[in-house]
């Protein structure tokens, strides 16, 4: 993978700084607030002592990137207001700025880690302010996907080795004298800068900026017939709407994708897990118990997607879920 992560992580602690200082709030597409780090930081220390000693306190969950986190986080985030009596601040953060949240105290849960395997060594074994919380239920998917249309009127496109033959039909202004790659948020997992080079195809990675960019992108390619070729991932609520077609690369074997720069293999599935901070798996009563035992399938995750996409609140999506599942989410409440 190919992407400045210093530079990214020195503008994540500006930002905060700046919040601190100002005591800013922004607000993304999914709706949630990032509340200034000393608010945040008495609120995680609610969450601790408060929910250890009887009193409801607040937990501070990581709001990253794209709706099928935001659909974890509304239904943990609804059963921890609704059946537990907590306070749930929800932080829009970038994953690696999520980490560092576990150190400061601005973060107690990320309810969707996709490896990540750097970040758990630096915050889980060397930091210690960091603890593993079990899997999601979901299995993570991430590959390179074409329009069903695309894959219809030409099926061998669905093979890495004949893309190259097809890359003038991908340029745009962006890419140049090359075919577009589109991929979505810089910050999100990917290794398709190496894959490029790599593989010797004749593309450009192209970031859309964004989940809902990607999204459009694609649904636009399928209606009006157009050439793309992207980055996207399961689980996702709109391949229900537009079932894209993933083109096969290299087969992953266990460390094919050990140095990001010679990566030449497709991605590995991924078992998604929740990480929280350490201080919230010791003190966090009730409500850590609730993050631990939560565990869904990519189903339920699309279902509840689908009704933020469509417009929902958080809790009002959550509520449809909780209302229709109770057989399920009734094993993840303390006691019960």
């Amino acid at each position: 993978m190919k992407r400045d992560r210093k530079r990214l992580a020195q503008l994540g602690v500006a930002f905060a700084i700046a919040a601190i200082v100002f005591g800013a709030c922004s607000r993304s597409g999914g709706g949630a607030s990032t509340e200034p780090s000393t608010a945040a930081s008495a609120g995680s220390s609610a969450a601790a002592s408060g929910a250890a000693g009887g009193t409801k306190g607040t937990v501070n969950i990581a709001i990253n990137p794209w709706v099928g986190y935001e659909a974890d986080a509304a239904v943990v985030g609804y059963l921890l207001k609704e059946k537990l009596g907590y306070k749930v601040e929800e932080k829009n953060l970038k994953e690696e700025i999520s980490w560092q949240g576990f150190e400061s105290g601005d973060v107690d849960v990320v309810l969707e880690n996709w490896g990540h395997d750097d970040l758990k060594k630096t915050y889980i074994d060397q930091k210690a302010v960091a603890v593993n919380a079990g899997p999601t239920g979901n299995k993570g998917i991430i590959g390179w996907y074409v329009p069903p249309w695309l894959a219809t009127a030409h099926p061998d496109i669905l093979d890495y080795n004949n893309l190259n033959k097809y890359a003038d039909q991908f340029k745009t202004t962006e890419s140049g004298n090359k075919g577009q790659l589109l991929d979505g948020d810089p910050t999100y997992v990917t290794n398709d800068e190496a894959l490029v080079t790599n593989l010797n195809l004749n593309f450009k990675v192209v970031y859309a900026g964004s989940e809902a960019a990607l999204i459009e992108a694609f649904r636009t390619a399928e209606t009006q017939k157009k050439f793309l070729i992207g980055y996207f991932y399961e689980p996702q609520w709109f391949l229900a709407e537009v079932p894209l077609k993933r083109v096969k690369l290299p087969p992953y074997t266990a460390g094919c994708d050990a140095d990001p720069k010679k990566v030449a293999c497709d991605y590995p599935d991924y078992i998604l897990d929740k990480i929280v901070s350490k201080k919230f798996a010791d003190s966090g009563g009730d409500a850590y118990t609730l993050v631990k035992n939560f565990s869904w399938t990519n189903d339920d995750q699309n279902s509840v997607s689908a009704s933020i996409n469509g417009g929902k609140s958080h809790d009002e999506a959550a509520k449809i879920w909780v209302d229709a599942n109770e057989a399920t989410w009734k094993a993840w409440i303390p006691g019960s």
